[in-house]
């Protein structure tokens, strides 16, 4: 699971950076892209590692946890192939976690890198194929959670969402400074994803949809707070171990948000992070991505979701999280 709790880190292997690839070149009609929703539990990995298994030039993976060792097992083929494949890795909560994939892959000649300190953690979960399809995901690649965790991961071959993920993949790979750019749907943190999902949230006319892991920033309570007070009607799943997030699901049930809560340390677990605005209509709109609702999440870490309107993932998002809200406890 993810919850930003520090860990203690372990010792740093110092190398040199492998050189970035060339950045691609954005296709001229991005409306032209697809996407391709992965629903988990439900679909397993085979989506992802069929994605990782089909590069025939370059992989390059950010990851928050890494331990599933089919992944990096996938990792190392194709490095022995003679792709190049590259990962950066959380090292301010999960180092102690990942340095088992970090020396694997540092002993099948992948190159990787401990992400940059600078952020809070790097919470993102990214992988670019070929520098033509990237996944977005709320997952972690962590094995042991694949069997009873609610995520997403969403698969896309826009070429400037993919050309702007590597761009940032690139910078962050030297630890460079970048404003990560948007290309067509991305929300990144620390830049834009306060202001994305706040405008998503006031944008909303009919209903909000929400799945939430973690729900602490008093800035979107009264955004969702505000969206209730005008009629709009918003129904959340939420994760709410040991009552964590209680007084805010309490203030948001008397403005008369539904709410359906999961808080077993061992059994379903909702680690999604969506928003489904205004489904069914024209307007509606989808949130996936690596961001909570909290104020490091948004502000402080390094962070990557996607705002788009594909019907098909948003019907499969809606099918997913409203099954959830219906099994869960009713708060």
């Amino acid at each position: 699971m993810q919850p930003n709790t520090p860990r203690q880190p372990g010792a740093q292997v110092r190398k040199q950076p492998t050189p970035p690839l060339p950045a691609p070149t954005p296709n001229p009609n991005p409306g032209a892209a697809t996407y391709t929703l992965v629903t988990e539990p439900d679909q397993g990995l085979t989506p992802i590692y069929n994605l990782l298994s089909s590069a025939k030039k370059s992989i390059e993976m950010t990851m928050y946890e890494l331990s599933d060792t089919q992944a990096t097992t996938i990792l190392t083929t194709a490095a022995a192939h003679g792709i190049a494949v590259r990962v950066i890795l959380d090292q301010n909560n999960e180092k102690a976690n990942n340095t088992g994939a970090y020396n694997t892959l540092t002993a099948g000649k992948v190159s990787v890198h401990w992400a940059n300190a600078a952020y809070a953690c790097t919470h993102q979960k990214a992988i670019t194929v070929d520098q033509a399809t990237s996944a977005i995901m709320t997952l972690n690649l962590t094995s042991e959670d694949y069997a009873t965790t609610r995520d997403f991961a969403v698969i896309t071959n826009n070429s400037a969402d993919v050309a702007a993920i590597e761009a940032t993949f690139n910078a962050d790979f030297t630890n460079a400074g970048i404003t990560p750019p948007t290309g067509q749907d991305l929300v990144w943190s620390p830049t834009n994803s306060r202001s994305a999902l706040l405008a998503l949230i006031n944008g909303a006319a009919k209903s909000l949809l929400i799945s939430q892991e973690e729900f602490a920033d008093t800035g979107i309570q009264a955004t969702v707070e505000a969206a209730l007070k005008r009629g709009v009607a918003v129904t959340l799943v939420q994760e709410n171990l040991g009552g964590k997030y209680s007084p805010v699901l309490n203030t948001l049930k008397a403005a008369s948000a539904k709410i359906a809560i999961f808080s077993s340390k061992t059994g379903y677990y909702i680690h999604a992070k969506t928003v489904l605005a205004d489904y069914g209509t024209a307007q509606s709109k989808l949130f996936v991505g690596s961001e909570n609702f909290t104020a490091d999440s948004l502000d402080k870490n390094r962070e990557l979701g996607l705002i788009f309107s594909d019907p098909a993932c948003m019907a499969g998002v809606e099918a997913a999280i409203t099954a959830d809200y219906n099994k869960g406890t009713k708060f």
